[in-house]
């Protein structure tokens, strides 16, 4: 089994509304991701998916916990430290063509990075690495000197894709890199992005909203509720025993092309959201859970393994 590339214990990060008023948008959040595999991070929006990938990235500065990457505490680095340890992290971004400067072609939004990471010798180095970027995400040469508005959602995610891959990382946060995208492009980018995983052992952390995609590209999958890990296991060991009642709900809601189980109906989500700012001790999904007790709201409740590799924040994960 491959080692940890990834560590976060007890990650948390908190924006300040005013004084004394926190929304804890990630809370306490412990996951690994192990060297050249793929951690999925699914949950509804709002739950904290993205800042949490941008926490790990240290695009946003923690509000306490630990990150290591391979080993190393990055938590707290800064200046050049934390340069060179960026170049080894990348992210694609959810939204193709905001994520794009407008005035930039092709060939330079490519070239950007290994220009501002000064890892080439000359000009002509730079444009060849960027023809062999375009020719490795699928991207036609006739088009270096197009800009984003000129492109399909397709065409422009493969430029951030090409982005990520220009200073050769070790990881990428994927922030729902196809959620933008015509199914049948979703297909081409997921394909994309698994050949190159395979080929350059990356590791990723895919965040999503769609568990079929999920499903697709993850060895372990993260369940996120409103800032808290409530589940978090094997891919195959997810869909085959969800144990939380926020996991089973979001299952529930995937379409089944199945006659057989045509009459078979999502379990809703009844009650109101929690509110992240200064919320109180408990279970933040109790107010919506139908097993819910006084025992989810007397005190947090922690991430805990129920078996091997399955661990889940639930006082009631035995009896369901």
């Amino acid at each position: 089994m491959s080692g940890n590339l990834i560590e976060m214990h007890e990650l948390t990060k908190f924006f300040k509304i005013k004084k004394d008023v926190m929304l804890h948008a990630v809370d306490g959040i412990s996951l690994n991701i192990r060297e050249g595999e793929t951690l999925g991070v699914v949950g509804e929006s709002g739950c904290g998916k993205s800042t949490l990938g941008r926490t790990v990235l240290r695009l946003h500065d923690p509000t306490s916990g630990q990150i290591l990457f391979d080993g190393r505490d990055i938590t707290r680095l800064k200046g050049r430290q934390l340069a060179d340890i960026r170049q080894q992290m990348q992210m694609i971004f959810q939204d193709p063509y905001s994520s794009l400067n407008p005035r930039m072609s092709v060939q330079e939004l490519i070239a950007e990075p290994l220009l501002v990471a000064d890892v080439c010798k000359t000009k002509s180095e730079v444009y060849e690495k960027v023809a062999d970027l375009m020719e490795t995400v699928g991207l036609a040469s006739r088009l270096s000197g197009a800009y984003p508005h000129e492109l399909d959602g397709g065409r422009r995610q493969r430029i951030g894709v090409a982005r990520a891959l220009a200073l050769n990382p070790r990881f990428i946060v994927c922030d729902e890199p196809v959620s933008a995208l015509d199914v049948s492009i979703q297909a081409q980018i997921l394909n994309l992005l698994m050949d190159q995983q395979e080929e350059r052992n990356l590791t990723y952390m895919f965040i999503t909203h769609d568990l079929s995609v999920v499903r697709h590209i993850s060895n372990q999958i993260a369940v996120m509720y409103l800032g808290k890990c409530v589940e978090y296991c094997e891919s195959k060991q997810l869909f085959k025993n969800p144990v939380h009642p926020y996991t089973k709900a979001l299952l529930s809601a995937i379409p089944v092309p199945s006659i057989e189980m045509k009459n078979r109906k999502p379990q809703l989500i009844k009650g109101e959201v929690t509110n992240p700012i200064n919320p109180k001790p408990g279970c933040r999904f109790a107010p919506r859970c139908p097993y819910a007790t006084e025992a989810c709201t007397q005190g947090d409740i922690p991430l805990t393994e129920i078996e091997g590799g399955h661990s889940v924040a639930c006082v009631r994960a035995k009896e369901l």
